[in-house]
């Protein structure tokens, strides 16, 4: 990212669950810390106030600002962070470049309106002085973006605007292309620009370089790619269509792309919410072929921009990928399971690990594949082992589903997707399994929340994900013939159930630490542990369900865990406050599995017509107690959005596992 972003990107990108008190730092470390929060607060704040419109087709993403209609950002690549920074080792890595600060029509004052057509990502803003569409065509394997201006009648005069990210070192017009075609260098970056006009209204003008034209292609170029062939490519799929007539084509081609949906809508929100969700997991997942250094094709980002989280993480794209498989995308959910099995380089943290290589991330990505830990700013690491168990599940559901017994002889980065799988999954989460009375549990980890690793604790929920993985991976051992690792697999099963029996039931209530405390004694990611069928004792559900209760909010939903931190200058003080919807959709299925469907219901029908009333998009939280980090009114969506698979991903596999969990 660039700009404010950029200068505070390590401040903007430590997702919640990662604060610790200042007490006991360095005075210096305290006060650039919360100078970097500060400037966190400011950039999520505006976030909160207005989500921005995105269109994105697996190259890269636009970022579309509600108040003005202007683009204001156009991503090289579909993700925040492409590589680590070898200068800058405990840092977010080298970041995605930007070309755009701002690309508007100069008669464009204030849109009437803005919305996704089709709750597709072609983007269609609406004023007084005419139309305007930002869309970036899935029909064409690379990025690149389309913008359009239609006037009204009357209104000939105006042209595109654009303040450009870099300063231009040169623009050049290449012959043999389309007429008006140019090629742009910025100062210090890369990549390139090609700049293609789909209409000519007059001369182009060389003081601004998207004149003479009501329509343009704007097409990033990496080192090494031939400028006019790209060229000639990008006229190949245009096939002399307008701008208009191929945002028409590529609405049509969406629409083919789309899978039947199995269920049945309680109403025309809830349509409208699944088919925008469905083009936001579309839009989530990278496209860019693998190749010598770059092995991120596949991946499912935790959110879209401009939010904090378009990064790859490994638990967020478990939940979207789980979604792609239930609702019948095989081909993005294939490839989303193939990613995590091609990304290298991994098992960085083996030594935090018990020594155990691994090829599954203990948190997220860089956007070339390579693992992330996720150091803070505080040069603290994350090790999440229910991101391996996870793993493991959502290729059971997959394999549960889709007769393709092939992807488990796919040859990936560590031999066959099974053998890496069996190895390098599998049988490190067994090698960090701890003895409790009689069973087994899964080691301290910073698990679901993302807790400070010094502050790691023995989980229910990461355990819970162990068995969930574990049961699906005995079934692909015999799916694959090898019954010696499913033996050895039922063994471990036995004693996780015992272990988690021991550890985090205590009377007739389930726990979300085996340590003792009022934070996690009762946890919103308790009720995701039972959606992964550990935990079916009624009695259980019921006390789970009752002592939600402690986490309800003013804003009429739940939050995640119980804050007992006691200071507003840790950012996790005022996150650990909101509303989360991805607990709210895990309450509304623990609701289901009692039979409770009416307040299901009325928990699912809150966030659908919250949805609706933000352009069809699942935010990560609601404002439940209104601060400078997450302002707003009462209920107000912020944080992230839209989340991608705790916010699309989890609204979509509710809604289909109410058509299994209602009565007939």
């Amino acid at each position: 990212m660039n700009g404010l972003t950029h200068q505070f990107d390590t401040a903007q990108s430590r997702r919640p669950g990662r604060r610790e008190s200042p007490a006991g730092r360095p005075f210096k470390s305290i006060l650039v810390s919360w100078i970097l929060v500060v400037a966190g607060l400011c950039l999520l704040s505006q976030e909160a106030d207005a989500a921005a419109f995105v269109t994105g087709n697996g190259f890269g993403f636009a970022v579309v600002t509600p108040s003005d209609g202007a683009l204001t950002k156009f991503y090289a690549h579909p993700y925040s962070f492409v590589r680590p920074d070898p200068q800058k080792p405990l840092s977010e890595g080298v970041a995605t470049v930007n070309f755009i600060k701002s690309l508007r029509w100069t008669t464009l004052v204030a849109p009437q309106s803005l919305a996704y057509m089709a709750e597709s990502h072609v983007i269609q803003v609406r004023s007084a002085s005419g139309e305007g569409l930002y869309f970036m065509p899935f029909g064409w394997n690379r990025n690149a973006l389309i913008v359009a201006w239609r006037p009204a009648p009357a209104m000939h005069h105006g042209a595109w605007k654009v303040a450009w990210a870099f300063p231009i070192t040169s623009h050049i017009y290449l012959r043999g292309a389309n007429s008006g075609t140019r090629l742009v260098k910025f100062e210090g970056i890369e990549e390139k620009l090609l700049l293609i006009p789909l209409d000519r209204t007059g001369r182009t003008s060389t003081k601004g370089l998207l004149t003479g034209a009501r329509a343009w292609a704007l097409v990033p170029l990496e080192p090494g790619d031939d400028p006019r062939r790209v060229a000639q490519d990008f006229r190949h799929w245009r096939k002399g269509l307008s701008a208009r007539a191929l945002a028409d084509r590529e609405l049509a081609e969406f629409e083919r792309w789309r899978v039947a949906p199995t269920v049945h809508f309680l109403s025309e929100e809830e349509r409208r919410l699944w088919r925008q969700s469905e083009s936001i997991l579309r839009m989530s997942q990278n496209r860019e072929p693998n190749r010598a250094g770059r092995y991120g094709n596949g991946f499912i980002v935790a959110s879209l921009p401009d939010s904090l989280w378009f990064t790859p993480w490994v638990r967020d794209m478990a939940y979207a990928t789980a979604a792609l498989t239930h609702m019948g995308h095989t081909p993005e959910a294939r490839a989303a399971l193939l990613a995590y099995f091609n990304a290298r380089p991994t098992g960085v943290m083996r030594n935090d690990v018990g020594g155990m290589d691994y090829q599954v991330s203990v948190a997220r990505y860089f956007g070339d594949g390579a693992e992330e830990p996720y150091f803070t700013m505080e040069g603290s690491t994350n090790i999440e082992f229910d991101d391996w168990g996870l793993v493991l599940w959502v290729l059971g559901e997959y394999l549960r589903q889709v007769d393709d017994t092939a992807l488990l002889r796919e040859q990936t980065y560590r031999g066959s997707l099974y053998e890496a799988a069996r190895d390098y999954v599998a049988k490190p989460l067994i090698a960090n399994l701890e003895p409790h009375s009689g069973g087994l549990i899964v080691a301290a980890d910073t698990s679901i929340w993302e807790e400070r690793q010094k502050d790691k604790k023995h989980f229910a929920f990461t355990t819970a994900a162990a068995i969930a993985g574990l049961r699906a991976f005995a079934d692909i051992a015999h799916r694959a013939g090898d019954e010696t690792t499913r033996a050895e697999i039922l063994e471990k099963l036995r004693l996780l159930e015992i272990g988690f029996s021991s550890a985090f039931v205590r009377g007739s209530t389930l726990h979300g630490t085996l340590e003792n405390g009022p934070k996690n004694d009762i946890d919103g990611a308790l009720l995701a542990a039972i959606d992964l069928g550990v935990v079916d004792d009624p009695a259980l559900l019921r006390s789970t369900v009752e002592r939600m209760a402690l986490l309800k909010v003013a804003s009429g939903g739940y939050r995640r865990v119980r804050s007992t931190l006691t200071d507003p200058q840790i950012f996790e003080y005022w996150y650990e406050r909101q509303e989360f919807v991805f607990v709210d959709l895990h309450l509304a299925e623990v609701y289901r599995r009692l039979g409770r469907h009416e307040e299901a219901d009325a928990l699912l029908g809150r966030i659908v017509t919250k949805a609706a009333a933000d352009h069809y998009v699942v935010p990560e939280m609601y404002v439940a107690e209104d601060c400078p980090l997450f302002h707003g009114a009462l209920g107000d969506p912020t944080g992230a959005i839209p989340m991608v698979g705790y916010g699309a991903g989890a609204y979509i596999d509710h809604v289909l596992q109410r058509a299994r969990l209602s009565p007939p």
